[in-house]
């Protein structure tokens, strides 16, 4: 492989991956903003807890001891989305 196709190809797996973190920081508000109304069912809100909270650490770098703190504010957050909507 030549340096010229070497570079093409990492260009290309830096530019899939911001688009990639691009997509995943995106989700969660898009997921919360397709909510109609209500709570829906509890497996969808604990997906959407667990999705802000996963977020939420990894914002803060993934340092350990905060997941109980992450995971009540997730959740207050969802509650709060889920019932303006």
């Amino acid at each position: 492989m030549n340096m010229k196709h070497g570079n093409r190809e990492a260009s290309r797996g830096r530019s899939q991956a911001r688009r990639a973190r691009a997509e995943t920081t995106e989700r969660p508000q898009r997921a919360l903003e397709r909510r109609a109304s209500g709570d829906g069912p509890s497996a969808e809100r604990e997906r959407l807890i667990a999705e802000a909270a996963y977020f939420r650490a990894q914002a803060r770098g993934f340092v350990p001891g905060r997941e109980l703190e992450d995971w009540l504010q997730a959740e207050a957050e969802v509650d709060r989305r889920l019932s303006r909507s």
